[in-house]
């Protein structure tokens, strides 16, 4: 491609140097360039990508895409100069890689929780009906059953594209992506061309990055801003966001609920530990899934799947062969009776969730132990909220470590401890080591009772002052039930 072709929809401010130059590559990481690379200077907030032109020329960049030109040209480089590098980096990716999302049909799913959940069954119902699909979520990119390991919820917008195109080349007809507040906020999805958006609610999350929960919320409400006419855009009727959502945006607005009136209802008839019957638009069916918040997870896959043209009979049934995701609601049973569910939530309300399923499944017949953390250098406001939730609906809580990071393990817990009242502290235990934190709430728990791990899920580490050390709360839990036959 040459440069020309790179910017025929994206038009810079100046251009310095020959613009019918080909390209081999495009990049935003001035380390990655090579011969023949376009490289892109995104100004940050840890460092300005405008430092490294020099580096990425010396590495074989022939085309420099920027705000500020340096102060001296080289020869044989040719320079684009853009208002905004942020904004114009995903169309330019997008160019580069052929309009991949044109090629398929991408859905994307947003929200505080759910998303992986959402976006992951999808792409496994539609590969199971022998479709080829996509998947970009926090567990793992998938292009069509070939996993691609994963760092964030959604990529930079180069490794984006790149992994749209590996889909779109290798045929897959369908592509789901879980979209984060930031990929939004720092405009890694623009330039795609999506098939659909699905918002699944909003709890307080991130506020260390957005610093409001106005503004966490005006940046999933970006996402659906960006939805093409064409587009659908399914949001919970049930959550007080959902319509906000929608307010601007151009796509067909449809809603889901389990609570007032919809274009998408369910129901709970009957359920356990093992699963769920629901009424879904007046059909009943059993799924493998767990949890009042699950209804309107598998609503909000129902629906989608109604909204791009799969057949209500087959959706259901595809359903109904469905297992929960690595990390969300996932149990596992001791040889001397205990239930032992390990889960992903970690945030306020994703705690109220799951205990409340527990506690209503438990229907006081055992007791609830909880063992759970919060992250470091992340927002401090929550983690005396999460404990709050916690001691709420636990007969027995164990504060523990999740991912410290570079924060001192004792003092996230004892931010935690400062939201529990004199009563709720007697029913709590401090132990920094997570795997003894797991250790003890599996050894005093009796038969009947059920031991929720929360706050990691599929994470199979842990970062300990700046350290990443291999840890697994499956591998934990699996290990204890063991030694228990």
């Amino acid at each position: 491609m040459t440069i020309s072709e790179l910017i025929y929809n994206c038009k810079p401010v100046e251009v310095f140097g020959d613009a019918n130059v080909a390209i081999n590559g495009i990049e935003i990481d001035s380390r990655n360039c090579k011969e023949g690379y376009a490289f892109v200077a995104l100004p940050g907030t840890q460092t300005d990508g405008h430092q490294y032109i020099d580096k990425a020329i010396a590495l074989g960049a022939v085309c420099v895409i920027c705000e500020k030109l340096p102060s001296e040209l080289q020869q044989g480089v040719t320079y684009l100069v853009y208002e905004s590098t942020i904004d114009v980096v995903g169309p330019l990716a997008t160019s580069f890689y052929g309009n991949p999302t044109r090629k398929m049909k991408l859905v994307g799913v947003t929200g505080t929780n759910g998303k992986t959940t959402i976006a992951t069954t999808l792409y496994n119902v539609i590969r199971r009906m022998g479709i080829k699909a996509g998947l970009c979520s926090t567990v793992c990119n998938y292009i069509d059953g070939e996993p691609v390991p994963t760092e964030c919820t959604t990529p930079d917008p180069i490794t984006l594209n790149r992994l749209l195109a590996q889909m779109a080349e290798k045929g897959c007809e369908y592509a789901f992506m879980e979209v984060s507040s930031h990929a939004v906020d720092q405009k890694r999805i623009n330039g795609l061309t999506f098939a659909g958006g699905v918002f699944t609610n909003l709890t307080r999350d991130h506020l260390d990055y957005h610093k409001t929960f106005e503004n966490y919320r005006d940046a999933k409400k970006g996402f659906f801003d960006l939805l093409p006419k064409d587009a659908f855009a399914l949001t919970n009727a049930d959550d007080k966001n959902g319509s906000i959502m929608v307010q601007n945006t151009k796509a067909s607005a449809k809603t889901y609920s389990i609570r007032q009136n919809a274009d998408f209802h369910a129901k709970v008839l009957e359920e356990s530990f093992e699963g769920m019957s629901l009424e879904i638009n007046g059909v009943e069916v059993f799924v493998q899934f767990v949890g009042r918040f699950n209804v309107q997870n598998i609503l909000a896959i129902f629906a989608s799947l109604n909204l791009l043209g799969i057949d209500s009979q087959e959706a259901l049934i595809q359903l109904s062969a469905m297992k929960p995701v690595n990390g969300r609601f996932e149990t596992f049973r001791s040889p001397k009776g205990v239930t032992a569910i390990i889960d992903y939530a970690h945030t306020p309300d994703a705690l109220r969730n799951v205990l409340s399923t527990i506690n209503e499944i438990l229907c006081g017949k055992g007791e609830c132990w909880t063992v759970c953390g919060a992250g470091g250098n992340r927002d401090k406001g929550k983690r005396p909220l999460m404990a709050q939730e916690a001691a709420k609906q636990s007969d027995h809580l164990i504060l523990t470590s999740d991912n410290p990071r570079n924060e001192e393990p004792q003092d996230i817990i004892n931010d935690m401890l400062e939201g529990l009242t004199k009563e709720e502290k007697q029913k709590t235990l401090s132990i920094i080591d997570r795997k003894e934190a797991i250790r003890v709430a599996c050894m005093m728990a009796k038969k009947g009772d059920v031991i929720l791990v929360a706050g990691k899920g599929h994470e199979d580490y842990q970062i300990i002052k700046g350290v990443k050390y291999h840890f697994d709360d499956h591998e934990v839990i699996q290990e204890i039930f063991e030694s228990q036959k």
